[in-house]
């Protein structure tokens, strides 16, 4: 049968039908609408999807928004839906998909992100926390750190190194690891905010399965660039409507305190809502484009764009404001379940931007990746490339 706009609808009605959400648990809905294929359509049959085009996502969504469906909770479970997830898809066993995708995407199962080291944050293929075999499992030892909800997952994707001989974007492998495991400790990192959202994390003969590996031994650097990919997308390319995001706010202070006005900020104001209108245009466009396959390198400058306009327009707001800018609610230190940008104030806002330009790929490395990938300019000149990194200057 075709999957069509009109089968959609259809499908979608009946589920509602069957789970009425005002009388279904929000998990029961959920696991119900998973199990129609209605959670990404474009996904195959069996893992919550039809193989329909990935286009037609807007039309379920619109459905079950009319009868004030439950969601999951996207932004809670956001490393799990816009990165763990595709990165299953495309690598990971049928047994692994049928065991993750599903808790995955109701949102039972939080997912974190184990890729960043203090040594390789920026030159994240210098990472050293080593994955040796033992029989069918992985001993792992070493650190990552700016790993966001940590103290709320499950599971996490993981890359370690397992061949120390092999130059440092080979011999990498992508891994699975279960976070209640004893030999994971998580620490919180506080941060500009106060809050500790981020966490360091300590692997101490950590055993992972060799069932739980992604993608072949050695290959794990081809692994994680669908993973990199993939988040970059999801942090810069989110859909929002017009005047969303960080530009939302201060639009409303400018329409609504006439008496903090004037020339300079009207001007510089004007600027910035052209340019995330832009943004945000672009952003469709590239959502566009994923229908007809993986996110490309184009994620990296949707990026960029993301984390200069949230800084510049933050910057711009406490400016506005004066003294209320100054203002900071509570310096608590808490670990909150996700990152709230428009709920919180000015002073929230213009401090959690600071870190938009570290997050998902650092602004230096997206433009190198923009400009050898997008562009065609030639690389830099890298003399580690083929040395390996074991003999690696450290």
């Amino acid at each position: 049968m075709t999957t069509d706009a009109a089968e959609l609808r259809r499908r979608t009605r009946e589920l509602l039908a069957a789970h009425p959400p005002a009388n279904t648990g929000r998990t029961d809905f959920l696991q119900a609408r998973f199990d129609a294929g209605l959670a990404w359509v474009h996904y195959p049959e069996g893992l919550g999807g039809l193989g329909a085009p990935r286009s037609l996502q807007a039309v379920v969504d619109a459905e079950l928004a009319a009868a004030d469906a439950p969601d999951n909770d996207p932004r809670r479970i956001g490393i799990g839906l816009g990165m763990a997830a595709p990165t299953l898809l495309g690598f990971g066993t049928d047994e692994q998909k049928e065991r993750f995708l599903r808790p995955l995407w109701v949102g039972e199962e939080v997912w974190c992100q184990l890729f960043s080291e203090p040594g390789a944050g920026s030159d994240l293929a210098a990472l050293g926390t080593r994955a040796v075999r033992d029989g069918d499992d992985w001993v792992v030892n070493g650190q990552k750190v700016w790993t966001s909800s940590a103290h709320l997952a499950r599971w996490a994707i993981l890359i370690a190194r397992t061949d120390p001989d092999l130059p440092k974007h080979r011999g990498i492998t992508y891994f699975v690891c279960d976070m209640t495991d004893p030999g994971v400790e998580v620490r919180p990192l506080r941060q500009i905010t106060g809050e500790a959202e981020f966490n360091e994390v300590f692997l101490t003969d950590v055993r992972i399965p060799d069932s739980h590996r992604l993608g072949e031994v050695g290959d794990g650097w081809r692994v994680a660039q669908t993973t990199l990919m993939n988040e970059r997308v999801s942090i810069g390319g989110a859909r929002i409507p017009r005047e969303g995001g960080m530009i939302g706010p201060v639009s409303r202070v400018w329409r609504e305190r006439p008496e903090l006005r004037t020339h300079d900020l009207r001007q510089r104001l004007l600027t910035l809502w052209v340019e995330a209108e832009v943004a945000r245009l672009t952003g469709e466009r590239l959502r566009q484009q994923l229908v007809a396959g993986q996110p490309g390198p184009e994620g990296s400058g949707m990026k960029l764009a993301f984390a200069r306009l949230n800084q510049e327009i933050s910057g711009l707001e406490v400016e506005l404001l004066g003294e209320e800018g100054l203002l900071y609610d509570d310096w608590t230190m808490r670990r909150p379940e996700l990152v709230d940008f428009t709920g919180r104030e000015a002073g929230y806002r213009y401090l959690r931007s600071k870190g938009n330009s570290i997050e998902g790929g650092t602004s230096e490395v997206l433009l190198n990746i923009v400009a050898e990938r997008v562009l065609g300019l030639p690389s830099e000149p890298r003399t580690d490339k083929d040395v390996a990194w074991k003999d690696l200057a450290r």
